[in-house]
């Protein structure tokens, strides 16, 4: 349960209809996910986070693709349900077959176990790694 109000479409202020209408243009859907409902509660904010997720994940050099495994990557590390759940059903949209998926979820265990053994070991990164 959310802890704070969904804000609807039908209840929504016309700022925050704006925002709506253009995650709805831009994602070619006819619905408005629950993230973006609790972000309405600060129409300043919900502005500004869309505009950033437009900027940032539109068009550039990465794949839309790689981008939506690499923000899964992110949030299953953070534990960010909601967003692991919401990026690994946009990157199906954009093709992620069930294999990769798999595979995928195994780098990023595998990341985060060698990460953590690192980082409790205390390596000193090698030179050659450095720039």
């Amino acid at each position: 349960m959310a802890l704070v109000k969904l804000i609807e479409y039908a209840e929504a202020n016309a700022e925050v209809k704006a925002v709506y209408d253009d995650i709805m243009k831009t994602r070619g859907v006819d619905w408005i996910n629950n993230f973006w409902k609790a972000l309405a509660n600060d129409p300043q904010q919900l502005r500004r986070v869309w505009q950033n997720v437009k900027q940032v994940m539109g068009p550039g050099t990465l794949d839309p693709l790689v981008k939506e495994m690499i923000y899964m990557a992110v949030s299953v590390t953070n534990g960010c349900e909601y967003c692991t759940y919401s990026h690994t059903a946009a990157a199906r949209k954009k093709g992620m077959s069930e294999v990769q998926f798999i595979e995928l979820m195994a780098v990023i265990g595998l990341a985060n176990q060698t990460n953590r053994l690192s980082d409790g070991l205390r390596v000193d990164v090698d030179k050659q790694f450095k720039p």
